[in-house]
């Protein structure tokens, strides 16, 4: 499952500097970060509307919407699908309270 995620990464990477008239990917990043900011927001709400209705259909759709715009603004701020995959790996094994209380007791770095 990783593997085409990172797939889809290198396509989107790869479409950075495709014609915007071209390319949907190519016309958010010209269009700039808020633009991929709203995307993503939009898809958000779209996909909390879907789950309201329980509709399972457009529950995929929308989450397929949302995970895409947000590889989308993932590549656009140099990260990738890795950084996340690692994160949600750090993770796992601790229970929500664990994680969310070690989070508020890190000391900001100066």
């Amino acid at each position: 499952m990783s593997d085409l995620l990172q797939h889809l990464a290198q396509v989107i990477e790869q479409r950075k500097t495709a014609d915007p008239n071209q390319s949907y990917v190519a016309s958010l990043y010209a269009k700039g970060l808020d633009t991929i900011l709203k995307k993503v927001g939009e898809e958000a709400t779209e996909t909390v509307i879907a789950a309201k209705n329980g509709d399972s259909e457009q529950i995929i759709y929308e989450m397929a919407d949302l995970w895409f715009h947000s590889l989308v603004l993932l590549v656009h701020q140099g990260l990738g699908p890795e950084s996340v995959l690692n994160e949600l790996e750090r993770r796992f094994g601790l229970s929500g309270l664990e994680e969310k209380a070690q989070r508020h007791n890190k000391q900001p770095t100066e």
